[in-house]
């Protein structure tokens, strides 16, 4: 199977994630992933329902901590409850709010976190489990784009080490393929949709991370 985009840190698969991880059958050190919420947001062509949520859910997530030694992913408040228990939950908080929900401005994101951790699985002592990000994301070239400084310190989090691998199998415009090369990281990338995968592939192009 030929990756969209491909160099020495990063590699780009664009199609259905739950048609290509089966090929690719690969052990990663940390799946670090956003998977759809199921409230309608225009991806292009999925259709992001609840009901193909729970269906994403229940086909993705036995492959998913498979392929991974440690899951962590951002679900929404709201969809807590349609993932099988995880071994912790995360938080990541944004004071001034980052959405409405049933109770009032939502402040907060669940990351539900599988496997052990990597930290004291190695002897490393404890790390806190609460990220705080005063802003929103500045990338906006996907409609749920995730700031890149939160998202690197998530993904430091779950890999310790240089060189380990990162998947994503919903990489969107490139979020997680381009902290983990700027950690340097490998990673796998699986998007659906096209125009996200040209945009993350100019993102983790070796002339944009030289510019940046």
């Amino acid at each position: 199977m030929k990756p969209y985009y491909q160099d020495k840190w990063v590699t780009i698969y664009h199609g259905d994630c739950r048609e290509i991880l089966p090929q690719l059958d690969v052990k990663v050190d940390l799946v670090l992933t956003d998977p759809p919420y199921g409230n309608g947001t225009a991806y292009g062509t999925y259709e992001d329902s609840k009901d193909n949520l729970r269906g994403l859910v229940g086909e993705l997530m036995p492959v998913l901590r498979g392929a991974g030694e440690r899951v962590l992913l951002t679900c929404g408040v709201a969809n807590i409850h349609l993932y099988p228990e995880p071994d912790w939950i995360l938080s990541w908080v944004t004071p001034a709010g980052s959405g409405s929900g049933k109770w009032g401005f939502c402040c907060w994101q669940p990351i539900l976190a599988y496997g052990p951790d990597p930290y004291l699985q190695a002897g490393l002592g404890r790390r806190p489990d609460t990220f705080i990000k005063t802003e929103l994301s500045q990338e906006k070239k996907h409609p749920c784009s995730k700031p890149e400084d939160i998202w690197q310190m998530i993904m430091l989090r779950g890999s310790i080490k240089a060189g380990q691998t990162i998947l994503d199998p919903f990489l969107g415009s490139g979020t997680t393929c381009y902290c983990a090369k700027k950690l340097n990281r490998y990673s796998i990338g699986i998007e659906i949709e096209e125009k996200y995968c040209e945009i993350a592939a100019r993102r983790c192009s070796q002339e944009v991370m030289e510019l940046i």
